[in-house]
């Protein structure tokens, strides 16, 4: 079958950074507004343990994020060889403190700590990262609407909405289902009416699925693994993944790149997002979101 595009055609790039930054400047708009009326601002506790360089330049971007737009970030880093229970008080802690009104634990966690004991001690009031089983229950169930979405795949619908490309009716496919973004963003798909196929490690011939969506939703952490060849022409194409990749004519001696084949992909697609530039700062934006939400039911109520 010939491909209905020109041989010139581009996808339209979706400037992740520049949505972002739209975000970014309506939150701090609400923030500002929040000081007037009841002299308070949305507080968010950002918890790092131990000392992993890429969790700490993650901790570091999001705090510069809050200090933008006016949200209070409380710091809270504890050393690699903390005690579970010693993080697990801290939580308390944080659930009890009424300027606080999400809390953030940068995850990985050390393997001495069980990460889904110490994220379910959180306060469903202050799930900013949206991780907490009640509110990723809320989120499966038909009718019911979770107190909090997780960051990543709020974004990428953000990203599609924004993008002026429709959702409703559409086939979807996922291609990883990770519980911090493939599970979760088929199950938004969902709930926007769409059709979702997820494909993942076990899928036979995962090419095929994907070659009929009107939107790609890349989250398995495998370097360029799909194809130009495989992407629908005219169809959405969000990367969500970030893979390093050896090239030795850069400083660092490697270079980033998604799970798509972007520079052929662009030949095809109607829409694509870079990596980086593209899902990242949207993640960062809808946790400034999520905080700015939960201050808004705490100090309206």
């Amino acid at each position: 079958m010939a491909s209905p595009l020109p041989s010139d055609h581009k996808a339209t790039i979706i400037d992740g950074k520049a949505i972002a930054q739209t975000i970014r400047s309506e939150i701090a708009s609400q923030v500002r507004l929040l000081s007037q009326n009841y002299s308070k601002v949305p507080g968010l506790a950002v918890v790092i343990v131990g000392n992993r360089k890429d969790s700490q330049s993650y901790v570091n971007m999001k705090r510069k994020a809050c200090a933008e737009v006016g949200i209070k970030s409380f710091d809270i880093d504890l050393p690699e060889q903390v005690p579970e229970a010693e993080l697990i008080t801290k939580v308390h802690e944080l659930n009890a403190q009424a300027d606080v009104h999400g809390i953030l634990i940068q995850l990985p966690l050390p393997n001495h700590i069980n990460e889904e004991k110490v994220l379910s001690e959180i306060s469903l009031e202050k799930d900013v990262d949206g991780f907490h089983p009640l509110n990723i229950g809320k989120l499966a169930m038909k009718g019911r609407e979770p107190l909090f979405l997780p960051c990543t795949p709020k974004g990428c619908l953000e990203l599609l909405a924004r993008s002026g490309v429709s959702v409703k009716g559409k086939k979807a496919v996922v291609v990883g289902r990770s519980n911090i973004v493939g599970l979760p963003v088929s199950l938004l798909l969902l709930k926007a009416d769409a059709t979702v196929t997820v494909v993942h490690s076990h899928t036979p011939d995962p090419e095929s699925i994907i070659r009929e969506a009107d939107i790609v939703i890349a989250a398995a952490g495998q370097a360029m693994m799909i194809k130009g060849s495989w992407i629908k022409p005219g169809a959405a194409v969000i990367d969500v993944g970030v893979n390093a990749i050896d090239d030795q004519s850069k400083k660092s001696g490697y270079r980033l790149v998604g799970d798509v084949d972007f520079k052929e992909a662009c030949k095809v697609a109607g829409w694509i997002t870079p990596v980086p530039g593209g899902v990242g700062p949207l993640t960062v934006a809808m946790l400034l979101k999520n905080t700015l939400d939960g201050a808004k039911r705490a100090i309206e109520r």
